[in-house]
């Protein structure tokens, strides 16, 4: 609805905007009950990783600097009165998420791989739950020449570390 009430502002009044929608983000300072997060304390406290159903919903994962860096360039460079979505071309299954987290947690924590893969357990799905969440990113590419700099690896790793920090 917020992009609207905008819109409605830039084609009524002239007002100069520009709108960015993005897909999930990820980093270090992410609020603490977002997936990510919260896993990763679980992780430390060996508690239960609760897993929609089977762990197949699919989420594009876009880490939190690139997502700044494209928010400054559409604030910059943006065409006013455009939409411009920001993904980071991580297409990734809940599980896989899940799987990377205990891989590298219980990595950086120095403990025998797969430990924490027991945590996992698999919950009824929500009602109404979204299987895949998609970006197309094609025009912030095409016309701002932005790309995530971040390879998906590289930022999780950065993020689990940061979490682990605080623990």
């Amino acid at each position: 609805a917020s992009d609207h009430f905008v819109r409605a502002y830039f084609h009524t009044y002239g007002l100069p905007v520009v709108l960015s929608n993005c897909s999930n983000n990820y980093g270090p300072h992410q609020f603490p009950e977002k997936l990510i997060p919260l896993f990763i304390k679980n992780i430390v406290e060996q508690k239960p990783l609760p897993v929609y159903g089977k762990g197949h919903n699919i989420r594009d994962w876009l880490y939190v600097k690139d997502h700044a860096k494209a928010i400054d360039l559409i604030f910059h460079a943006g065409s006013i009165g455009e939409t411009y979505t920001v993904g980071g071309s991580n297409e990734i299954r809940n599980i896989d998420l899940v799987n990377s987290l205990v891989a590298l947690a219980d990595q950086q924590l120095g403990r025998e791989p797969g430990t924490s893969a027991a945590l996992i357990q698999f919950v009824e799905d929500r009602l109404g739950h979204d299987y895949r969440y998609a970006i197309d990113a094609t025009k912030i590419q095409q016309e701002l020449g932005w790309q995530p700099e971040t390879q998906f690896e590289e930022g999780l790793a950065k993020t689990v570390h940061h979490f682990l920090s605080k623990y």
